[in-house]
C-alpha cells in the first residue's frame, strides 16, 4: 500500500513537472525533488498543485500556509535594485508522501 501512496504521488507531480522544447524526456523525480528548486515551479503553479494534492488524496490541510514556501515578494519601483532572497524551507515529494500517509498536512 505504502508504495502505492507513493507511485501515485510520484505519477501526480509529473504532471506538474513540464516538459523540455528540446526532449521529450521526463524530469527524474525523487523524494528530495523540491516543488521551486527542482521544477521551478511558481507560487501559483505551486498553490494549484498543492491545493489538487488535498482534494486528491483527502488530505486534511488545516495548517499549510502557501506563504511559508513562496513569501510574497517586496516591490520596488526601481527596476535596477535586486530583491533580496527569502531563505525559505523545502517543499518535496518526500512532505507530499508523508502527508498523505498520515491523511494530514505534517510541516508548518
Amino acid at each position: 500500500m505504502v508504495n502505492s501512496i507513493e507511485n501515485k504521488i510520484f505519477d501526480f507531480v509529473q504532471a506538474f513537472a513540464g516538459s523540455y522544447v528540446f526532449s521529450t524526456k521526463k524530469m527524474q523525480l525523487s523524494i528530495e525533488t523540491d516543488l521551486d528548486s527542482d521544477l521551478q515551479l511558481d507560487d501559483a503553479e505551486a498553490e494549484e498543485l498543492m491545493e489538487n494534492f488535498f482534494k486528491k488524496f483527502s488530505i486534511k490541510k488545516e495548517n499549510f500556509n502557501i506563504n511559508n514556501y513562496y513569501p510574497p515578494q517586496p516591490f520596488s519601483l526601481n527596476p535596477f535594485k535586486k530583491a533580496t532572497p527569502t531563505p525559505v524551507p523545502d517543499l518535496t515529494i518526500g512532505m507530499l508522501i508523508e502527508s498523505a500517509k498520515a491523511g494530514r498536512w505534517l510541516y508548518d
